[in-house]
């Protein structure tokens, strides 16, 4: 079976991506590889965040790994917070504070169309490929929903009432950024293994 290190120390983003690879391949974490390590997100992309966190643990291990990174892009924010998404309010990467700036800035706007994005960066037998998944949708006007994380509190997805945070990981899988991406990969490992 193939095993993979997943380069991230987020549970939730763990949990989500292991909801969806199942047992088809080995998800091993950094902490099950014993890596004690916040990797940085020095780039203004999406895709070359995940690109460092993939390369970064790679060159540290010599063996197969993936990296990812999502962002929130709001169509009249000018695609904001995109790859700030998780410190767009500050550093400290609060989610709770990354909602209100948002909902601050969107007060009084019709257009509230979003969309999540998501870059999966695999490499594997040193080799590096690209995973892209998007889930569009809308920013609500107030929270709703206890589930999640981040910004799933004010997100609805097209094609349903309820935000992510209202939604059992089965439901969000349905629309999930994340889930796309990660399809795409399982896709390729089995097209290739």
């Amino acid at each position: 079976m193939t095993t993979l290190i997943f380069a991230t120390n987020n549970q939730h983003k763990i949990d989500e991506i292991k909801s969806v690879i199942g047992n088809k391949f080995n998800i091993i974490t950094l902490v099950e590889a014993g890596i004690d390590i916040d990797i940085p997100e020095p780039y203004d992309t999406i895709e070359a965040n995940a690109n460092e966190k993939s390369n970064f643990i790679f060159n540290l291990t010599q063996k197969d790994c993936f990296g990812e990174d999502t962002g929130l892009e709001i169509e009249i924010l000018n695609g904001e917070p995109g790859v700030l998404s998780a410190r767009y309010a500050g550093e400290e990467k609060g989610h709770q504070k990354n909602i209100e700036k948002v909902l601050n800035k969107l007060q009084g706007t019709v257009n509230r169309n979003a969309q999540f994005k998501t870059i999966i960066s695999l490499v594997i037998n040193g080799k590096q490929y690209m995973f892209e998944g998007i889930c569009k949708g809308k920013i609500i006007e107030e929270q709703r929903g206890k589930d999640g994380f981040g910004y799933d509190p004010i997100f609805v997805p097209d094609g349903d009432t309820k935000t992510f945070a209202q939604m059992s990981l089965d439901e969000k899988n349905i629309y999930s950024h994340r889930r796309k991406a990660t399809d795409k990969l399982i896709g390729f490992l089995q097209n290739i293994s």
